[in-house]
């Protein structure tokens, strides 16, 4: 692994000659170069997940068309779900015909011994990805937190509040917590696997980690978490925790003990860095309805978050969560030079 990637050396809070930025979900929708390998396939988002020459393709191309200082592995959070025994299809969003309801749903879920046999095409990808990108940007893998995960597996599809997976939280936490344990050790396994694979940094995305309260996060989240970065062999590779709607609750998601905190828009990023501490990079945080501005309005809010971060080591720019399909490349390219030619020492 390189040492002179800025995005990694900004991942173990090292000095770096200018602030990396990289989008989250940059390989996506928003770009024409992406919908035009999807057409050429055909079949459905899945399945273009599972054709590693068409998914590399499109892992690339963010790097190529927005020079971003890191790529990350085109997939889903929910494709390690499906050898555990669910069927799940896009429609567009996912939805599982089998949702994970009864004692007898969690006993019938597989947690496979070999996650690079279960899905086979991500290993695939990866290598094929760090061969492209030799000298140029690392590669992050990632996979979704337990919890998120659950909130899928439980109610089938998406939701505003996930009252299924909440349910079966409060009324019977045995029946949860084995499901949690279930999908942790399969979890562990995946990104175990992406490491192996070749992927350089990890990150667990907890898109619905703030539905709960903070006392609710300590109990049903937290160990969780906690118990999937402690069995991560992550020697030299950094971990980024991100947690949608975590801004109240700073003190517990570091508790999970990654190396990188992920920050939403919802929090300013400064007082952010206050509460967590000189020891644990952060990375975010920008509206992505933003993107959306004139360019001097997207400029204005990029020197309004370098600022907050005030010159402090261990800053990875990035938007608050995902990249909106119908954002104008132009806009996010403009973004991206914007971080590196403010921030060059």
């Amino acid at each position: 692994m390189s040492d002179d990637y800025n995005f990694l050396k900004a991942c173990w809070c090292q000095p770096v000659d200018r602030v990396p930025v990289w989008l989250m979900r940059q390989a996506g929708r928003y770009l024409p170069q992406y919908k035009a390998v999807r057409a050429q396939g055909g079949g459905t988002f899945l399945d273009l997940c599972k054709d590693p020459a068409r998914a590399a393709e499109v892992t690339i191309q963010p790097i190529d068309i927005l020079g971003a200082d890191a790529a990350i592995l085109f997939s889903d959070i929910l494709t390690p779900i499906e050898p555990m025994g669910l069927e799940l299809d896009f429609v567009p969003g996912p939805v599982f015909a089998n949702p994970v309801r009864t004692a007898a749903d969690v006993e019938a879920l597989v947690v496979p011994e070999d996650m690079a046999q279960a899905v086979p095409y991500v290993p695939e990808i990866i290598k094929r990805l760090r061969a492209a990108f030799t000298g140029r940007v690392p590669l992050i893998g990632f996979g979704g937190a337990p919890f998120t995960l659950a909130c899928y597996m439980v109610e089938g599809k998406g939701s505003k509040d996930f009252a299924a997976l909440k349910q079966m939280m409060y009324a019977d936490f045995p029946l949860y917590d084995a499901l949690m344990q279930k999908i942790t050790e399969m979890d562990r396994r995946y990104l175990n696997m992406q490491i192996q694979a070749g992927a350089q940094a990890i990150q667990i995305f907890d898109t619905w980690g703030g539905l709960l309260a903070p006392h609710d996060f300590e109990r049903y989240i937290l160990p969780y978490v906690k118990q999937l970065i402690d069995g991560l062999e992550r020697d030299g590779i950094p971990v980024i925790y991100f947690v949608k709607n975590g801004g109240t609750m700073l003190e517990l998601v570091k508790a999970a003990g990654s190396d990188v905190i992920g920050l939403d828009w919802h929090v300013n990023l400064g007082k952010a860095r206050d509460i967590l501490g000189d020891d644990v990079a952060v990375q975010g945080n920008l509206d992505p309805t933003v993107l959306y501005a004139p360019k001097d309005y997207i400029e204005k809010e990029v020197r309004r978050i370098l600022a907050e971060n005030d010159d402090r080591p261990g800053f990875i720019f990035n938007l608050g969560h995902g990249i909106l399909p119908t954002v104008p490349p132009e806009n996010a390219i403009f973004m991206v030079d914007c971080v590196h030619r403010l921030s060059q020492k």
